[in-house]
C-alpha cells in the first residue's frame, strides 16, 4: 500500500530543481510528467500496477481483455475458473502450436463453462485464447496490468505546506522511480542548455537503472527461489 504523498514528490522535485517558487516549472506541470512516470513504468514493468479481476467469457476461444477491463495494459495470469456453475479448477497456460498438433479442430469443440487451459501471445498482449471454447456463462480469475489512476490536484493541493493527503497510486518502491522521470522531463524542457540535456539522460537512466534493479531483486526473492 502506498504511502509516499503525491506532494512530497513534487517539493522532492523543486528543490532538486532549485526551483521551490515554481517559476521555471509550475508544479502542475509536474504533476503532468508524474502521471506520464506510471505510462513509462508500467510500459517496463508491466507488474507495477498489477490486479486480479473476475472476466467474463465471451462465447468462443478468443477474449479480450478490456471487454472485461476497459483500461488493462496486459494479460499477467489467468488462475481459475470462478462462475458460480463451474468446477472452479485452476486455468492452466499452455503452447497454442501443441493445442494445433493435438487437435486441430479443437476451435470448434463443444463449450463449456469450465475452462482448462488458456493461451498467450505476446504479440497481442490484450487477447487470450481458452479451450475448450468458452460459453457465456464462463468466468475467469486473471491477473492483468493497467496504467494508474492519473491525479488532477489544484495547485493549491500541490502546495508542500497544503496538507494534501493524496498518495501516488504505484507502491512506494517505485517512488525514486518517478522522481526520476519527473526530473528527467524537467531536466528535457531546458535541454538547449548542455548540463540540463546531460542531466536528463543522466535521470532516465537512473530511473531505468532502478527498474532493473527491481526487476533482478524481485526474481531472486519471490517464493520458490
Amino acid at each position: 500500500m502506498a504511502s509516499v504523498k503525491v506532494v512530497e514528490l513534487i517539493d522532492r522535485a523543486q528543490t532538486i530543481l532549485q526551483d521551490t517558487t515554481s517559476v521555471r516549472w509550475p508544479v502542475l506541470e509536474l504533476q503532468k510528467w508524474l502521471n506520464d512516470a506510471y505510462r513509462e513504468i508500467t510500459l517496463l514493468r508491466p507488474d507495477a500496477n498489477s490486479q486480479t479481476g473476475t472476466y467474463t467469457c465471451v462465447s468462443g476461444t478468443r477474449q479480450v481483455l478490456t471487454t472485461g477491463f476497459s483500461n488493462a495494459l496486459r494479460l499477467l495470469d489467468v488462475t481459475r475458473n470462478v462462475a458460480a456453475t463451474s468446477n472452479k479448477y485452476a486455468v492452466r497456460l499452455v503452447d497454442r502450436n501443441t493445442l494445433d498438433d493435438q487437435r486441430r479442430g479443437w476451435h470448434n469443440e463443444t463449450a463449456s463453462v469450465n475452462i482448462q487451459h488458456y493461451m498467450f501471445d505476446p504479440k497481442l498482449p490484450k487477447e487470450f485464447l481458452v479451450y475448450p471454447p468458452a460459453t457465456t456463462a464462463a468466468q475467469l480469475e486473471v491477473v492483468y496490468s493497467s496504467v494508474p489512476a492519473a491525479h488532477a490536484l489544484s495547485e493549491a493541493n500541490l502546495a508542500p505546506d497544503s496538507g494534501d493527503t493524496t498518495v501516488i497510486n504505484i507502491d512506494d518502491s517505485y517512488a525514486n522511480a518517478i522522481l526520476d522521470y519527473i526530473l528527467y522531463r524537467a531536466y528535457s524542457k531546458d535541454a538547449e542548455y548542455a548540463a540540463n540535456a546531460q542531466r536528463a539522460v543522466a535521470h532516465y537512466q537512473a530511473m531505468q537503472t532502478s527498474l532493473g534493479t527491481k526487476t533482478a531483486s524481485d526474481g531472486v526473492s519471490q517464493p520458490g527461489t
